[in-house]
């Protein structure tokens, strides 16, 4: 106690001095903390927008130009014979100019799907319906929007029985779906699904070149693929064409991204650590400075009888303490910092405890290490040496 009392007179004694010594460990903590906090966020966000997709799915790329031998019935007749595999739907995307009325709307996304894509994507409909059969097989004029397109076209979310224009053809909508957001794909509210068949004539686009494909779980995703890859294998055999097929596992590119944006989160606290050594020194300097203005005062001490570790506790307590105060200054910085800062830049940021207790005590490692050899190096002044200094 009588240590900790004299470090903290010796500290207030040199406010400003005390105070840029700490600024070094402040400085080093809100880096660690805050770059910590940035990664994580970032990575929770993607894994969130992945996962709004379903870790259940599979995307299936297409690369045969010609005699493409998937057909909608065949990828039927393969989610009927599987028991891993929930729905099968094809996908054909563009994008184009919607009218409705005088009102242009230009930002849409156009995708042309069959029933059951929305089951895939685990969209859910604010207003009416998704897809039919019936729209499939009679090519029928009809849309879901997004409610980014439904707004933009009619002024309101619920536009079921809104009529629009889309290459001079008449649509009707008949769904409208809740807010999906934004995804890594792009923004999810700016949909406008329309049937595949209607969309293989409009789009000029003949052929299924990519299908989604959602197993039953996410246990079973694995066996889904090995069918899709079986199914596509077979049908694939008389194609000459390397790479006629890719199939995307969504559980696999999560797992691939958890690890490197893991590694991106480590590799930034590795970087922002170098400024809490830096911050280290800098105690390690300020220490040498008052060793040598309190050399006097050291020799007094050992004189009346103060041991060598009464003299290395109490600079090495007074090192610990400013370290201390400046990480959990550093720590205060850095909460206030993800709770107000984050809003302001629209960015994720996840305050993590464990960072910050491991942030608190690097620091306090910090303060002890580098406060070591001033303390040792008080300690061993000779008292008689100690006094005649000048």
């Amino acid at each position: 106690m009588e240590s900790m009392s004299m470090a903290f007179k010796a500290i207030l004694s040199n406010k400003m001095r005390s105070f840029l010594t700490m600024l070094g460990i402040v400085i080093g903590v809100v880096s660690i903390v805050v770059l910590t906090a940035i990664g994580q966020g970032t990575n929770a966000a993607v894994v969130s927008n992945i996962e709004g997709m379903g870790t259940n799915l599979l995307s299936v790329s297409v690369n045969v130009r010609r005699n493409n031998p998937v057909t909608l019935k065949g990828l039927r007749q393969m989610t009927m014979s599987s028991e891993t595999i929930a729905h099968v739907a094809p996908v054909l995307t563009s994008s184009g100019t919607v009218k409705a009325g005088l009102t242009q709307y230009e930002d849409g996304s156009l995708i042309a799907t069959t029933p059951g894509y929305d089951k895939i994507r685990n969209w859910s409909l604010r207003y009416g319906r998704f897809l039919a059969e019936p729209d499939h097989d009679n090519r029928s004029f009809v849309a879901v929007l997004g409610q980014e397109a439904a707004v933009e076209l009619f002024g309101s979310v619920n536009a079921v029985g809104c009529t629009f224009t889309y290459q001079g053809y008449t649509f009707t909508v008949v769904g409208v779906l809740d807010e999906i957001g934004n995804s890594v794909s792009g923004s999810g509210d700016n949909l406008i699904v329309i049937p595949f068949s209607l969309g293989e004539r409009l789009f000029r686009s003949k052929g299924i070149s990519s299908f989604y494909v959602s197993a039953t779980g996410s246990d079973t995703i694995d066996l889904a693929q090995s069918e899709v890859e079986a199914y596509m294998e077979k049908l694939m055999s008389q194609s000459t064409t390397s790479g006629s097929y890719r199939i995307n596992n969504q559980s696999a590119m999560l797992e691939a991204l958890n690890e490197s944006t893991s590694q991106l989160t480590l590799m930034l606290a590795g970087i922002a650590a170098i400024s809490l050594l830096v911050g280290g020194i800098g105690i390690m300097n300020i220490m040498l400075v008052s060793v040598s203005e309190r050399t006097r005062e050291i020799g007094i001490r050992k004189a009346i009888g103060a041991t060598r570790g009464n003299i290395l506790s109490q600079f090495l307590i007074e090192a610990l303490t400013v370290s201390l105060m400046g990480g959990l200054i550093g720590l205060g910085l850095s909460w206030a910092a993800c709770k107000f800062l984050a809003p302001v830049i629209g960015m994720t940021m996840v305050f993590s405890p464990s960072v910050a207790l491991l942030a608190i005590g690097f620091s306090v490692f910090i303060g002890v290490v580098f406060g070591l050899y001033p303390a040792a190096k008080a300690s061993g002044l000779k008292p008689i040496e100690a006094l005649r200094h000048e």
